[in-house]
């Protein structure tokens, strides 16, 4: 159940830096770094619920 719990809030924190991320494309004035770390942070917790999801599904088999 803690696996899934730590899905749930990945997923949560993936939606946040999406939604950042908008934003910040919206505003012309948005700095070019701020957008490439929004990106990366995006990425890595990407990254992160598709390990956990495989990792989960190698356990079941």
């Amino acid at each position: 159940m803690a696996l899934q719990a730590h899905l749930v809030e990945l997923e949560r924190k993936h939606k946040v830096l999406e939604s950042e991320l908008h934003e910040a494309l919206v505003h012309l004035s948005t700095d070019d770094l701020r957008i490439v770390e929004l990106k990366r942070r995006k990425l890595m917790v990407r990254d992160e619920i598709q390990r956990l999801k495989n990792g989960a599904s190698d356990t079941v088999h």
